[in-house]
């Protein structure tokens, strides 16, 4: 694996998972390096037509699902392409209607995933081109695809992925942002502003792993909570679902995600004072409408802990615990906005006394469907 991290080694930390966390900011410039030359994506060994794509798929498990949830957005915004995304162990089994321009994009930490790599075999059967997102080379899945964006978070020891998980995001950013610079649906002055972004988010990231301290306190007044409800809209609401994942992973927790209007159709009535929600609030066109679910919520009687993007702070000015991060444009929010998720799992985990870097009954690669 990429990096020159010392696997055996902790540091100055307690965890792998806490020192893993705050190497994002690392291992994002590692994955962005050399991917950008002249204000122009780089991308090589790509072994098909991009602009002959008509429609693209997406398959992944666990937390490489999530950040697909995010691609997918970013593909479908940038490029006006046509994405679906499954859960890799239901995609596997599905009645796929393939067609000429197909692709398919399996992502994966490790590689050896079961579930990924049958779907991976059922578009390779078809015809279908295959391109992996990967964070280890020489992998299985490295071998079978037609072509492999490998991401360069080095060794990553804690079974809860973190800075694996932005680097999968990184990667899809960049590759939405190749399509659309190939297939030109965005001007050179969009695709330049696009680029600036992405080449400072990682000082947007490290902003974020500042409020470490505000983001133990809140963990710490929580740590008995046993049912948690993460809530977000557009960009946000795949976001909550990692968050409410790595609590589930980490603290064991029980905790789900919503879509934030989604509550309201019936989980509104598991409301009361035991349950802790969270809510995200990173993107400027959604934000009122977001806080509209909120402040429902409250009034049901549930804790709540909002985190919000320094510019909207004006919808959160009345909840106590508020968690500001960094302005950050909409499309690279969940780069931001998961840290203080991934800090809320740790230290609650921390808290509870649980296994961090081991929890129950998990592996780091899941080889059996």
């Amino acid at each position: 694996m990429a990096g020159d991290l010392n696997c055996e080694d902790k540091g100055d930390f307690e965890h792998f998972m806490i020192k893993e966390i705050f190497a994002g900011p690392k291992a994002l410039r590692q994955t962005l390096n050399g991917r950008i030359k002249d204000n122009k994506i780089i991308f090589s060994g790509l072994n098909f037509e991009i602009k002959n794509i008509n429609k693209i798929f997406i398959a992944g498990c666990g937390t490489a699902y999530h950040a697909g949830l995010v691609g997918r957005k970013a593909i479908e915004e940038l490029t006006g392409l046509q994405v679906e995304i499954d859960l890799a162990s239901e995609f596997a089994y599905r009645r796929v209607l393939w067609q000429a321009g197909d692709l398919l994009i399996v992502i994966s930490q490790s590689g050896e995933t079961a579930d990924t790599l049958a779907a991976l075999y059922k578009a390779k059967q078809a015809g279908i081109p295959v391109l992996a997102i990967l964070n280890v080379p020489g992998s299985t899945m490295a071998r079978w695809a037609d072509a492999v964006i490998y991401t360069q978070a080095g060794p990553e020891i804690s079974i809860a992925s973190t800075k694996v998980y932005l680097t999968q995001l990184m990667a899809l950013y960049l590759l939405a942002l190749y399509l659309a610079q190939e297939r030109g649906t965005l001007s050179e002055a969009e695709l330049n502003t696009y680029i600036k972004s992405i080449t400072t988010i990682d000082q947007k990231v490290e902003k974020a792993l500042a409020l470490q301290p505000t983001v133990k306190e809140i963990a710490g007044y929580y740590r008995d909570t046993d049912n948690a409800f993460f809530l977000g809209r557009g960009y946000d609401y795949p976001v909550a679902m990692e968050g409410a994942l790595k609590l589930k992973e980490t603290s064991y927790v029980h905790a789900e995600a919503y879509a934030a209007g989604e509550l309201k159709h019936g989980s509104i009535a598991l409301l009361n004072g035991d349950v802790l929600v969270i809510g995200l609030v990173s993107q400027d066109a959604l934000a009122e409408k977001t806080m509209s679910n909120i402040d429902e919520i409250k009034s049901r009687g549930a804790q709540t802990i909002v985190i919000c993007k320094e510019s909207l702070q004006k919808y959160c000015q009345e909840y106590e615990k508020v968690i500001i991060i960094p302005d950050t444009e909409p499309w690279l929010a969940p780069l931001v906005t998961v840290v203080p998720l991934q800090l809320f799992a740790y230290y609650m985990a921390v808290f509870r006394g649980t296994e961090v870097d081991n929890p129950r009954h998990l592996t780091k690669a899941v080889t059996v469907e």
